[in-house]
Order: structure tokens, then C-alpha cells, then sequence
């Protein structure tokens, strides 16, 4: 599968954003798709995900009640609509795919090119 991102840029604190990705090819073989980030200096860690066929749906702590993530499957889109970001939330966001069954943001199978997103105070 090919895993494509966007919706990157330049915000500021408090404001909002939307990244997309759309999955291309052998969609049907994975599971779940979702976004990873990493910042400067920083591990790579999951942000929230979401299983294709059930819409069972996992967030980190630090992006929970300020994120939603949704869904297309006609489309083969994801979406993450972030809010309320802070400085923190800067971070290169991958879009990943993966083909685990009921394990959400756990192994990723497929991994996408990042899209920037900068959060400035």
C-alpha cells in the first residue's frame, strides 16, 4: 500500500489543522491506518488511529479531547483534525497502515512520508 499525506503547514498556538492521508493499492490487506509523529530530539509515537473495517478508533493522551480522526473508506482516506495545538504538537506526522487485527497504533506495517506540522508561539 502507498500512504499519502498532507495538510501540513504553520499554525499558532491554539489554532487548527487537518491531515489527510490516502491510502493507495492493496488498501484491503491492512487493518487499520493512522498517524505516528516525531519531534526534534525526540522517539517516534503513535497519535491516533483507526481500524478500517470496525471504526474502532485509539488516541494518545496528549491529542485526546482536542482530535478527531475519521474515516473514508470509499475514498481510502483518513483524516486528523487537530485543535487547540499547542507548541508540543510540533512534529513531522506520518501516516502509517497496518495489518494487525485489533491492535491499534501498536506494529505499523507501511509507513508514509511525513508532512511538517509547526505549532509557533
Amino acid at each position: 500500500v502507498q500512504l499519502q499525506a498532507s495538510g501540513g503547514g504553520l499554525v499558532q498556538v491554539g489554532g487548527s489543522l487537518r491531515l489527510s492521508c490516502v491510502a493507495s493499492g492493496s488498501v484491503r490487506d491492512y487493518y487499520a491506518i493512522g498517524w505516528f509523529r516525531q519531534a526534534p530530539g525526540k522517539e517516534r509515537e503513535a497519535v491516533s488511529c483507526i481500524g478500517m473495517y470496525d471504526g474502532v478508533i485509539y488516541y494518545a493522551d496528549s491529542v485526546k479531547g482536542r482530535s478527531t480522526i475519521s474515516k473514508d473508506n470509499a475514498k481510502n482516506t483518513v483524516a486528523l483534525q487537530m485543535s487547540r495545538l499547542e507548541p508540543e504538537d510540533t512534529a513531522v506526522y506520518y501516516c502509517t497502515a497496518s495489518r494487525t487485527w485489533g491492535r491499534l497504533c501498536q506494529s505499523q506495517d507501511e509507513w508514509g512520508q511525513g508532512t511538517q506540522v509547526t505549532v509557533s508561539s
